[in-house]
């Protein structure tokens, strides 16, 4: 996954007058990509003049494109880091991040900023280590979070997603809750263990015995249930109440959805 870009100038070809121009450039964004460009950077191939000094990372992201959303930088047919800085006539060809993206040095799990808890939750309910919490801690708090506990921030917020201090992340492209899980199974292929989470607070799930946790019931479900499940974290019991078929469908649409089935609508409220 590219690095973080340092801050210089760049702009289009034809700049301003009266100041001294560097090198010219294209660029080509992939079709991917163009989601993020203001619409003249979308079509084919764009000119643009850089100050001389401006790394190629930063160029992209001057185009709009954070590069947690790069895969490969190609130079005249050539991969090159962020950090090359362009010469004169170079043709600069940005790719996506290829699926099912691997984030090596630490086991996958996600960090979610506060917009996107609905998704937090059904990734808990998948099984998959998703942290997130609210109120908003702030973008700053949200990278160091990143960066202390490796974990992959997921965010529609494309000025989050530029932060140098991010470990990594991805953007999360709809607004729809069921289009979100589908996306981070095709980015990330996490593996999946339905239940094994608590939605609340992200703790693993462990067995209860009734009478160890009869005092966290109400009268009517210590008598119509004895198979329960409890969160050492913070204290969340859980059973097979009225509420379990909506969460059955999230997880039966997502087990569906890797196995390469047609997936169906889940409730939007979970």
């Amino acid at each position: 996954m590219p690095g973080r870009a340092a801050p210089h100038t760049v702009r289009p070809a034809g700049g301003m007058l009266g100041r001294v121009e560097g090198p010219g450039i294209t660029i080509a964004l992939a079709p991917e990509l163009r989601q993020f460009a203001a619409p003249a950077r979308r079509g084919g191939r764009v000119p643009v003049v850089t100050d001389g000094a401006a790394t190629l990372g930063h160029v992209v992201e001057s185009f709009g494109v954070p590069l947690t959303e790069v895969g490969r930088l190609l130079v005249n047919g050539r991969e090159v880091p962020v950090s090359y800085v362009a010469r004169a006539g170079d043709a600069v060809d940005v790719l996506p991040v290829a699926f099912p993206q691997r984030v090596p040095g630490a086991p996958l799990r996600f960090l979610l900023d506060v917009h996107l808890g609905t998704l937090a939750r059904r990734l808990r309910l998948l099984g998959v280590d998703t942290a997130w919490t609210t109120p908003d801690p702030g973008d700053a708090a949200l990278a160091a979070w990143s960066a202390a506990e490796r974990r992959v921030l997921l965010s529609r917020d494309l000025g989050l997603l530029r932060r140098r201090e991010l470990w990594a992340g991805a953007h999360v492209g709809s607004t729809h809750p069921d289009e979100q899980v589908r996306e981070v199974l095709d980015r990330f292929a996490p593996p999946l263990a339905p239940w094994t989470r608590c939605t609340a607070c992200n703790g693993e799930l462990r067995e209860a015995d009734k009478d160890a946790v009869s005092d966290r019931l109400e009268g009517g479900t210590s008598r119509s249930y004895d198979v329960f499940a409890e969160c050492p974290d913070c204290g969340r019991v859980y059973w097979r109440g009225a509420h379990h078929a909506r969460l059955e469908r999230v997880v039966d649409e997502a087990l569906r959805y890797v196995s390469g089935g047609s997936p169906r609508p889940a409730d939007p409220g979970v």
